[in-house]
């Protein structure tokens, strides 16, 4: 009983850690303010790299006046915010560069026009930019740059009334003021989005495409870690342990086949998802975390298959069918836990998930030893009785 209520309570934990909102802890655009007189009405909490920024659109004179503020990605790195004119990514991003110099001990701010990803040297935007200034926030443990611009918004991305933005965190700064490569997560490579300049960006998550991957990513995952993770697991155990008593057949068995057909359908939800995901993500490749969803995905379809062909106990064929039943569903459990850690070190939460999911795979493995040693205590009276 204590076993069972252990798992349950890490259970609920873990569910309650993949629900909750991560910026429920976390601060948002709106709790941010500046010095001096200038008002920002437009805000976004940017989905990627703990990012904001804020904005006024000054429509007659196409001037944009903004705030970009992140953490780099280690102290003393760099954080970026541009516009690209023709693309969504960073190859010809008209960007802007805030670091701290170490040889005057102050934010700075440089323009960078990206033609290439090869080449990024400090040179002048392809459109006005002034009132550039750069500050680094004592009050978040000096761990957070913040960038001010005023930009003239060429007419033409003016009249759409949308402008591509891409924004970048880096890990340090050479002393001759080059910037150091970023990291390629799935955050870096996800920073981009359009940027209504009306305001309306649909809540402020950075553009609604964003948005949508961002949320698709998250039910991918607690689809997955619910379905291969846990249910699958939860199913195996009943039947190993449950059909030693007398009193719990046939009970046990439909307690199986419901844990088991649920944690399938779940999880083929979430290899859909997946599916669809990559197709959107072009260029983003999880070769060995697709890979073995393919493998789950088959796998468990021929498991759900087999149980049409399940023989009678007294089948002579029953023995091979138990060993091959046993056989693909421990390598359902085994690959299923396998790939929910490759996914969250993908996803990169934060901590709590993953501590969640380890609370719930441990509970539930000290179950089963619990049970294992009652069941050859059970199995060896029987035997010796008889």
């Amino acid at each position: 009983m204590a076993a069972s209520s252990s798992v349950g309570i890490s259970l609920s934990f873990f569910l309650w850690a993949l629900l909750i909102s991560p910026s429920v802890s976390q601060q948002t655009c709106k709790s941010q303010t500046f010095s001096g007189d200038k008002t920002y009405p437009h805000c976004l909490d940017l989905p990627q790299l703990k990012a904001f920024l804020h904005y006024s659109y000054d429509e007659p004179n196409t001037t944009l006046a903004v705030v970009f503020s992140a953490p780099p990605s280690k102290p003393g790195g760099w954080i970026a915010w541009a516009i690209n004119p023709q693309a969504t990514g960073m190859a010809g991003a008209q960007t802007l560069v805030a670091y701290k110099d170490p040889s005057k001990g102050v934010a700075v701010v440089k323009t960078l026009n990206i033609s290439s990803y090869s080449t990024i040297i400090p040179s002048k935007l392809a459109f006005d930019v002034w009132d550039m200034k750069a500050e680094e926030v004592s009050g978040d443990g000096g761990g957070t740059l913040r960038i001010f611009a005023r930009i003239k918004v060429p007419s033409d991305l003016a009249a759409k009334g949308k402008v591509n933005q891409v924004w970048q965190v880096g890990p340090g700064v050479s002393p001759e003021g080059m910037i150091a490569k970023h990291d390629f997560d799935t955050a870096n490579i996800n920073s981009k989005g359009p940027l209504d300049l009306s305001g309306n960006n649909n809540g402020g998550g950075g553009g609604g495409e964003g948005d949508s991957r961002v949320k698709k990513r998250n039910i991918h995952g607690i689809l997955n870690a619910v379905s291969w993770g846990i249910l699958f697991p939860v199913g195996a155990i009943v039947a190993r342990y449950m059909r030693i008593f007398e009193s719990a057949d046939p009970a046990w068995f439909y307690i199986h086949v419901s844990c088991q057909f649920s944690a399938y359908v779940i999880g083929v939800a979430g290899w859909a998802i997946g599916l669809k995901l990559g197709r959107e993500s072009e260029g983003i490749r999880f070769a060995s975390h697709g890979n073995i969803g393919i493998a789950l995905f088959s796998l468990a379809t021929i498991q759900m298959f087999a149980m049409l062909l399940r023989p009678k106990k007294d089948h002579k064929y029953r023995l091979y069918w138990n060993i091959y039943h046993h056989g693909v569903g421990y390598s359902i459990i085994i690959l299923g836990i396998i790939n929910v850690f490759k996914g969250l070190s993908i996803l990169n939460p934060q901590d709590t998930y993953k501590t969640a999911y380890i609370a719930v795979i441990a509970s539930l493995g000290g179950i089963a030893l619990l049970f294992e040693a009652v069941t050859w205590v059970i199995v060896l009276k029987r035997k010796s009785n008889s």
